[in-house]
């Protein structure tokens, strides 16, 4: 079976790297860093006119109507250049869940200003500290409103519509689709380790809000969005993991020590060795999760989770080596070394933790076994 990606996605792939160079360049990514803009609107708007956030929307609502792997292919380049844009929280998680569940009228309204890039959603469900559950949500939903705290919410503070999580009277949980532009919604930004991806706290006091899928089949409408976005997300962190090796090997290559380039050092090269196995191993799962993602196949749970933590696992590796091959300078905020450890932190916690995927890793693979 080939996992490789064709001719056409490679092209694609070569023309965002070219875009995000010019548009999304450290000096960018510092840009959003040291102020207190949320995202860089300039590359957003660029990116909705490169076409992306209609990469893998039907034509029927404004989009392209190409297939995942497309969406693939612009994620790991996301990651590459640390693009400090609402992409993922728009297109992974609000879209796929208006593709998913949403009524027509919902996706005629929403889909096609995501399209255009006229919109930006975001997918609200954790509410403090601890992973969302089928059992620990408190948001509540009666009569069209909904009321509760959510936090932290990817892009709560620019989106224009949120997904919501919330438990029905009856008490099954069920998702919800905000304006977050109307009355009883109240946002305050939150900071994290990396400011790039912007987060808040979003406060609902009997906002108006619409059903979105069957009454009390949210949470398993939810799990399949994470595993989804997983494999997407997968595929930023294996991006900045290979950003992150290349980083360090340029450095090395270039930096010289009694005489000698480091990368000539054993101890160095080890270093860029067990970097590169790992995230070549990341590159192997995340492209079986690419197939099963456009395949919709009764493997995506399992390979999503394999996926999630491989990829996890090697960017946060890659990262931190990549400021230990620097030395005393990676760790100085004039190197870009930093950028990157920041966003590996960030996207290992982004779907829930590394911890938690392992546990559903387990879990699928002793259910699939029995």
């Amino acid at each position: 079976m080939n996992f490789d990606f064709s001719h056409d996605q490679k092209v694609l792939r070569d023309q965002a790297r070219k875009f995000l160079a010019e548009h999304a360049s450290s000096a960018r990514v510092r840009r959003i860093l040291d102020t207190d803009a949320p995202y860089d609107t300039e590359l957003w708007q660029g990116m909705g006119e490169m076409g992306w956030m209609s990469t893998a929307i039907p034509e029927a609502y404004g989009g392209a109507g190409f297939g995942c792997l497309e969406l693939c292919v612009i994620a790991e380049e996301l990651g590459r250049s640390l693009a400090p844009a609402p992409f993922s929280s728009t297109i992974y998680l609000a879209a796929e869940a208006l593709l998913r569940a949403g009524s027509e009228a919902q996706k005629k309204r929403w889909l096609t200003r995501i399209a255009q890039g006229q919109a930006i959603g975001c997918f609200a469900l954790a509410e403090g500290a601890h992973a969302a559950t089928a059992d620990n949500v408190t948001t509540r939903a009666a009569a069209g409103r909904i009321s509760g705290v959510k936090v932290p919410v990817l892009d709560g503070d620019v989106a224009d519509f949120a997904v919501v999580a919330a438990r029905t009277g009856e008490g099954g949980l069920s998702l919800f689709l905000v304006d977050l532009a109307g009355s009883g919604v109240s946002r305050t930004p939150v900071s994290t380790v990396d400011p790039t991806r912007s987060h808040a706290r979003i406060a609902f006091a009997d906002a108006p809000a619409e059903p979105l899928g069957a009454a009390g089949g949210g949470w398993a409408l939810v799990e399949h969005l994470l595993d989804r976005a997983a494999v997407l997300v997968a595929f930023e962190q294996v991006g900045g993991a290979q950003a992150a090796l290349d980083m360090a090997r340029e450095y090395a290559l270039g930096r010289f020590a009694f005489g000698r380039q480091i990368a000539s050092f054993q101890a160095v090269k080890h270093k860029l060795a067990d970097m590169y196995v790992a995230v070549e191993l990341a590159r192997s799962n995340v492209y079986y999760g690419a197939w099963a993602l456009s395949k919709d196949a009764p493997e995506l749970p399992v390979a999503a989770a394999a996926a999630r933590v491989a990829a996890t696992e090697a960017y946060f590796h890659a990262a931190k080596e990549n400021i230990q091959t620097h030395g005393g300078m990676g760790f100085t905020w004039e190197f870009d070394c930093h950028l990157h450890y920041r966003r590996a932190k960030l996207t290992g916690l982004q779907l829930g933790s590394a911890r938690r995927w392992k546990d559903l890793l387990i879990a699928r693979l002793e259910a699939r076994a029995a």
